[in-house]
């Protein structure tokens, strides 16, 4: 009798210790999802096979209060709910893509899902991502087929970037004659170049850095648009194309731009900033110290 009454005990702790884990996950997704505002969900087909392929899946595509995903190993749909105003199924999708995970718009890298772990290897639908950006670019690779769609989206992606750079280069210069003014000037036409980023037509690899530094280019490029203080500007530059290189390494430009570096400014701490010219002029010290620095790399 006592060892029944024992492993009665013990089953109903069990259930106990289960029902209570259930509760703290519900209670945590509900949470999660509460932080979110301006919420859409929206069902997609992620493929995978296992509860390995689900955490990585739901690690990919989650981002802190503005999407959550949920994903069902046996139906292989996953529930986006998300942030209209932050982000879109687009931009989830493609990080998820990038973990290694097919969807119905994006296909994942050859190499990333080459590296899944051998239960996670899922059988790959070649149709499955009908008129997505990978499926249709692999499609022009394979066939030399000259869609003009394709052409019209790199194109755009490529233009996005430019004007953005375009307005950078154009902001260096003014901090180069040390004109505050124009400075302030053409940081607002960097600002409103940020701003008009449409940030689903970005290639994948592009479309994670700029999630990564948007903000911050946003912040930085506003202050020196709202300033007429050119040391104030000068600070906020810096910092600007720290950001603007994370960019730049991953973007297409038609030309070389070159990577420079002055050992001085920031008490001595140095800063870099891009250009278009290999010959040294200094946004940060202008006619002061024009020529002071020096050329550290070729992005091509």
């Amino acid at each position: 009798m006592y060892y029944i009454l024992y492993h009665l005990k013990l089953l109903l702790m069990k259930s106990i210790s289960k029902i209570g884990l259930a509760l703290s996950l519900l209670l945590s997704f509900t949470a999660s999802y509460g932080q979110i505002k301006n919420t859409r969900t929206e069902t997609v087909t992620i493929y995978g096979t296992c509860g390995m392929c689900e955490k990585t899946i739901e690690k990919a595509g989650n981002l802190k209060k503005v999407a959550i995903v949920d994903w069902n190993k046996d139906t292989k749909k996953a529930t986006i709910t998300y942030d209209s105003t932050k982000t879109n199924p687009s931009e989830i999708l493609k990080r998820i893509a990038l973990a290694g995970y097919d969807s119905e718009s994006f296909l994942a890298p050859e190499d990333v899902y080459a590296k899944l772990p051998d239960c996670c290897r899922y059988e790959r639908n070649p149709l499955a991502a009908k008129g997505g950006m990978k499926m249709a670019e692999e499609s022009k690779m394979k066939t030399g087929d000259t869609d003009h769609s394709v052409q019209v989206m790199a194109s755009q992606d490529t233009n996005q970037m430019k004007a953005v750079l375009d307005n950078y280069f154009g902001l260096k210069d003014a901090l180069i004659q040390t004109d505050a003014s124009k400075a302030s000037e053409k940081s607002k036409g960097l600002v409103t170049a940020i701003k008009s980023v449409k940030m689903d037509q970005l290639p994948m690899d592009v479309h994670l850095v700029w999630m990564k530094v948007l903000k911050s280019l946003e912040e930085d490029a506003t202050a020196i648009s709202n300033s007429k203080d050119i040391t104030q500007q000068r600070n906020r530059f810096l910092n600007l194309s720290k950001n603007m290189y994370e960019l730049m390494k991953v973007s297409k430009y038609e030309r070389p731009v070159y990577y420079q570096h002055c050992p001085m400014y920031n008490d001595g701490k140095g800063a870099n900033w891009l250009s278009k010219e290999n010959a040294i002029k200094n946004p940060y010290f202008g006619t002061q110290m024009l020529t002071c620095g020096k050329t550290v790399e070729t992005i091509k």
